[in-house]
């Protein structure tokens, strides 16, 4: 049974990340630690196909197994978001009768040029973030059906948009332009910056460590699926390799990311792809996968000794070290590296490899702590300091609603 008795009953936070074909979500206690949830979990296989059930497992904060099962869609339907969304609710209902919960925060990819603060959702605001699905297709249409979804099914109580690009509006106006004209600048298309919430994660934990030195020149690495850099100082964004869209930089698992805008149009005009085709081998079918042949997961192609596996890995530590140099140059330095993410904080021979190719930077590694999983895994002469660190970005979200509707503590 779950406990969440000792905890005030008006200071319970949800937090809902709704992608393509899964929700993740979490529940917070407003007078407890932050930093790890009472609950959090995951419905899987969400719109997969016909006569499908979906995976939904839920752990506590220590990630002990509270719930292993599935749900089923109406018919042969795979079930939908708003189902999954009622199956959530039922089991949190059952498990804390007495539970209310005071906000629901949700992540939202893309937050335009006008979105910059996490705000409270009304149908304004919503079609509002509605507008940016062309800006965000693969992401943006989840997030809307997540929020319509648990608007539903936690009518009457506040919603909170906390958005990923907002991070980085901090970033210089020339950091944030392409060389386009400014009439294409002003119709929306500049750089954005992606993971925001991610980064906001990893800064407070950097501040409230003390780890984070007042003007220290910080570079972030946040390798997982998705993948990007931000250089930071002082909290503040100051540039990332994501740009326009969360397809841009560095290779990601079925992402390419950098290319030349003269492939699409090559891709268009002479390989007679359409739109949607192009945009299905640019998203679904390149990054780790396409140089691989094999798989888009890291600790596969880890384990294969396949030509392309090899490929995939090279390629990968070769553009994070080519970003990891620019990031350093709009910093004019750099005197911190945090790895974060999937791949980030769980794969020590990649961070060796990226470590050891940055040398010429001053970064010289621990091997024995990178080994061990330490936190810190920079030898105790390196220059620049080198931290694991794992991000949290259902706290972000949900120290943000808290704040949002006011009254709890943050």
């Amino acid at each position: 049974m779950l406990n969440l008795r000792t905890a005030r009953m008006s200071d319970l936070v949800l937090t809902i990340n709704a992608g393509s074909s899964s929700i993740k979500f979490a529940l917070f206690a407003g007078d407890g630690d932050w930093f790890t949830p009472a609950v959090q979990g995951q419905v899987d296989g969400l719109g997969v196909g016909r006569g499908l059930s979906t995976s939904f497992r839920i752990r506590d904060g220590h990630g002990r197994s509270l719930h292993e099962g599935s749900i089923s869609g109406q018919g042969s339907a795979a079930p939908t978001h708003l189902e999954a969304m009622a199956a959530v609710l039922a089991w949190l209902a059952q498990a804390e009768p007495d539970g209310r919960v005071a906000a629901v925060g949700h992540r939202i990819v893309h937050g335009g040029s006008f979105f910059l603060t996490p705000v409270v959702i009304d149908e304004q605001v919503l079609a509002g973030i509605s507008s940016l699905e062309a800006f965000a297709p693969l992401h943006q249409p989840h997030n809307v059906a997540g929020i319509r979804a648990a608007r539903s099914a936690f009518a009457g109580v506040p919603h909170i948009a906390c958005f990923d690009t907002a991070f980085h509006h901090t970033q210089p106006e020339l950091n944030k332009r392409f060389a386009l004209p400014q009439k294409l600048h002003d119709a929306g298309l500049r750089r954005y910056g992606f993971h925001g919430l991610s980064y906001e994660s990893i800064d407070l934990q950097l501040a409230r460590s003390a780890a984070r030195a007042a003007g220290a020149r910080t570079v972030v690495a946040h390798l997982g699926n998705g993948v990007s850099m931000c250089a930071m100082r002082d909290g503040r964004s100051v540039a990332t390799t994501m740009t326009f869209s969360p397809l841009d930089g560095l290779p990601m698992g079925t992402r390419c990311g950098r290319l030349d805008a003269a492939a699409v149009l090559h891709l268009l005009q002479h390989h007679r792809l359409s739109a949607e085709e192009i945009s299905t081998v640019l998203n679904r079918e390149s990054g780790l996968l396409g140089l691989s042949g094999l798989s888009s997961d890291m600790r596969t192609l880890q384990a294969s000794t396949l030509p392309g596996a090899r490929l995939a890995i090279d390629y990968f530590v070769e553009h994070i070290l080519r970003e990891l140099a620019g990031m350093a140059a709009a910093l004019r330095g750099i005197d911190l590296l945090v790895f974060t993410g999937g791949i980030g904080e769980n794969d020590a021979a990649l961070r060796a490899r990226v470590i050891d190719g940055a040398a010429w930077l001053g970064i010289r590694l621990d091997a024995q702590a990178n080994r061990s999983g330490h936190e810190r895994i920079s030898a105790a002469d390196s220059p620049v300091d080198v931290r694991v660190l794992r991000t949290n970005e259902e706290a972000i979200i949900a120290r943000h609603a808290a704040h949002a509707i006011g009254g709890l503590s943050v």
